[in-house]
């Protein structure tokens, strides 16, 4: 999965591979501190889209390139922040649909995969299978 940010005035966005797996322990417990959420539950509100935690996500990104950022200047408007899953990604869900899902749902599902597949972000330099993007 990836955190694109593309601010207003910037031409090409930036993109940072997310994996919860690899934020450090200081990433971690900063990022509980900041949200009030334990890792487990920020990690799932980051996918659901809920905005303080896409902050603290952003926030740790950017701080990595620019460690003396403050938490006030992470500021955004909400489509210049955006996750994408890799190919890898959702080829692990169509592979999951076809396994678990039948007739018109497993159509409309496919359809949508096959469609998101075409733009997909290659992450080829990953080696093994693709994960799930929540801490368990």
């Amino acid at each position: 999965m990836y955190l694109v940010y593309k601010p207003e005035g910037q031409d090409e966005p930036t993109r940072w591979k997310y994996d919860f797996r690899r934020l450090n322990t200081m990433e971690r417990e900063a990022i509980e501190r900041r949200t009030g959420l334990d890792f487990a539950e920020w990690t799932t509100k980051v996918l659901r889209g809920n905005s303080t935690a896409r902050r603290a996500l952003l926030f740790t990104f950017l701080r990595r390139d620019h460690p003396g950022i403050k938490w006030e200047d992470v500021q955004f408007e909400w489509d210049e922040v955006r996750l994408e899953y890799s190919r890898s990604e959702w080829l692990l869900q169509r592979k999951d649909a076809l396994a678990n899902l039948k007739g018109d749902e497993l159509a409309i599902t496919l359809e949508r995969i096959d469609k998101e597949l075409e733009t997909a972000w290659d992450d080829t330099e990953e080696t093994g299978k693709a994960q799930r993007p929540i801490a368990e």
